[in-house]
């Protein structure tokens, strides 16, 4: 694979990464709500919901996903409901966006020419790393704004807002429709 490939993967992915989703809401609701003490548990979780969501994709679930109305709707379905009830793990790997970006953008960057399960290796290790760091720096970013929000009020008003952006995600999800 060459060089200027992989480094284009890694902008492409960054970019995704850095706009906050349903993970990134996740992340920043429990960071504030916890601490610190919740980054590890919480970045571990969004590595691990990514590392599923890449292998199911890379296993055929993006290619039924996109073929079956049925399978489209159960992890919709699924996905949204989670969403509404904060897991971050199957929030992470049940996420339409990311299992859509793995089946559709990761293979735009596969080249014929070379072995295509190391690339899928060296892509997928590259976007969990990237997704982790993220999660990371998301995680401390709200923990340290955990002490502006140490009022009652503040916190109320973050929880209402955070509940809301989480609830309007969740019933995204369970009304996107499937690729054509």
């Amino acid at each position: 694979m060459a060089l200027e490939i992989w480094f284009t993967f890694v902008i492409a992915a960054g970019i995704l990464l850095v706009i906050p989703g349903p993970t990134i809401l996740t992340v920043i609701s429990y960071s504030v709500a916890h601490g610190r003490g919740a980054k590890v548990p919480l970045v571990a979780a969004v590595a691990l919901g990514d590392s599923t969501a890449l292998a199911v994709s890379l296993l055929g679930l993006g290619a039924l996903l996109a073929a079956s109305a049925f399978w489209f709707t159960v992890v919709k379905l699924v996905g949204g409901l989670y969403l509404l009830f904060l897991n971050t793990y199957l929030v992470t790997a049940l996420n339409p966006k990311g299992i859509v970006f793995f089946v559709a953008f990761l293979p735009q960057f596969l080249s014929p020419n070379a072995n295509v399960t190391q690339q899928l290796w060296i892509f997928a290790a590259t976007f969990v790393c990237l997704a982790t760091i993220n999660a990371t720096v998301y995680a401390i970013f709200a923990a340290s704004a955990r002490k502006l929000l140490a009022s009652p009020r503040a916190q109320r008003r973050f929880n209402v807002a955070g509940g809301c952006l989480l609830s309007t995600a969740g019933v995204w999800a369970l009304l996107a429709k499937r690729p054509a």
